[in-house]
């Protein structure tokens, strides 16, 4: 298949390729769940910065075992269609890849399961099978999501033109500025009004008319 026809798809994770805010789950382990989802909120609004709000939010999960790793694998819950969307755009030959906020503790099993061509997420500081409340490596931003894409459509030697980026907050907005198509899929406002679609349906697979691959 040439260049010309193939897609990149590239998702956002948390609330878009699941349902869930994977560290909202952790923190209901750690007992911090109401400061989180409160600071989640904002970031995702633009309020906040998000290296800053993610940092703040980590740091309440320090002292959880790696164990939590597997109850809350347990707990995610893909959304909707998304089954649906990544075999139809593989039938297609195209590509599917998710860009976190998250982490790759959780994302990294969930991708596999999926099918996914490429992931990138943030990494959790682990010590004596611990979580320290800090994280280890760049931060996975708005800025390293756009990155993400322009970098997985060269690989993949994919046209810009042909990327479709899909998110729900701020921190996606960079990413979908710098894609072919952007799609707000059940999003905060201000990403509903800068993206070029929008989808307030809870079904992934209704991603897939877009590209013209179900009528």
């Amino acid at each position: 298949m040439t260049v010309s026809t193939r897609f990149l798809i590239v998702l956002d994770a948390d609330s878009t390729l699941i349902e869930d805010e994977v560290i909202e789950l952790l923190a209901d382990a750690a007992g911090s769940r109401d400061l989180v989802a409160d600071v989640t909120e904002r970031a995702m609004r633009g309020e906040l910065d998000f290296a800053e709000s993610l940092r703040a939010r980590v740091t309440t999960l320090a002292g959880l075992p790696t164990s939590v790793f597997d109850e809350v694998g347990r707990l995610i819950r893909p959304t909707p269609g998304v089954h649906e969307l990544i075999a139809g755009v593989h039938a297609h030959g195209s590509a599917v890849a998710v860009v976190s906020g998250g982490f790759h503790e959780l994302l990294d099993p969930l991708a596999a399961s999926l099918g996914l061509d490429h992931w990138r997420a943030n990494r959790l500081e682990v010590v004596d099978g611990h979580l320290t409340g800090r994280l280890r490596g760049p931060i996975i931003d708005a800025a390293a999501k756009a990155e993400a894409l322009l970098d997985w459509a060269a690989r993949e030697d994919i046209a810009i033109s042909r990327t479709i980026a899909i998110g729900d907050g701020a921190n996606d907005l960079k990413m979908m500025a710098v894609a072919g198509l952007s799609v707000a899929f059940n999003a905060k406002p201000r990403v509903k009004e800068e993206a070029d679609l929008v989808i307030d349906v809870a079904d992934l697979s209704a991603v897939l008319p877009l590209l013209g691959l179900r009528g």
